[in-house]
């Protein structure tokens, strides 16, 4: 359940550099992604993503980590299951949203597609301004993955109650 990536401004992106992740990179870069995402598992649409199974973009500005992005692809299609920009409003999410999306299409996949949850109006805000859609709602989904992950959290922001998922997606054709 990708998490907000921030606003994209231009100059500022064109700071961002972003690449996989390196092998020796990756033990630093899953213990920053445990702390966000509250564990070793993300849930989206009942299925529990180990990190070590992920691919890891890493958004870079200048030297430092300023965001990380995990996908996986199965079935012609691209998950994006998180997205994680470390400052707002610099263009990192938006550099990490367009990366994964090239790799999606370079391994030939014809969707790209993620949840979020319910309560994150942000998340919502960030993608529908990419010109990802709505694709549809899976009710009560959250509350079927917390069996799963007892640590999602019931309630979010705004005060807002966590139940759904709210899947979105790009088409790449």
């Amino acid at each position: 359940m990708p998490a907000d990536g921030g606003d994209r401004g231009d100059e500022a992106a064109a700071a961002v550099a972003v690449r996989p992740a390196r092998e020796d990179e990756l033990d630093e870069l899953h213990a920053r992604l445990r702390a966000e995402w509250f564990g070793d598992v993300i849930v989206s649409r009942g299925v529990a993503h180990e990190l070590s199974d992920l691919s890891v973009l890493v958004a870079l500005d200048g030297a430092s980590v300023a965001g990380l992005a995990t996908y996986i692809v199965s079935g012609g299609e691209c998950e994006l299951v998180t997205l994680n920009a470390f400052k707002q409003s610099r263009g990192i999410g938006g550099a990490l949203l367009e990366a994964v999306a090239d790799a999606a299409r370079d391994a030939g996949c014809r969707r790209l597609w993620l949840t979020t949850t319910n309560d994150n109006l942000t998340a919502q805000r960030f993608y529908e301004r990419r010109g990802l859609r709505l694709a549809t709602i899976h009710r009560a989904a959250v509350d079927d993955a917390r069996r799963l992950k007892p640590s999602i959290p019931l309630v979010g922001e705004h005060g807002i109650e966590i139940h759904d998922e709210l899947e979105y997606e790009l088409l790449l054709l």
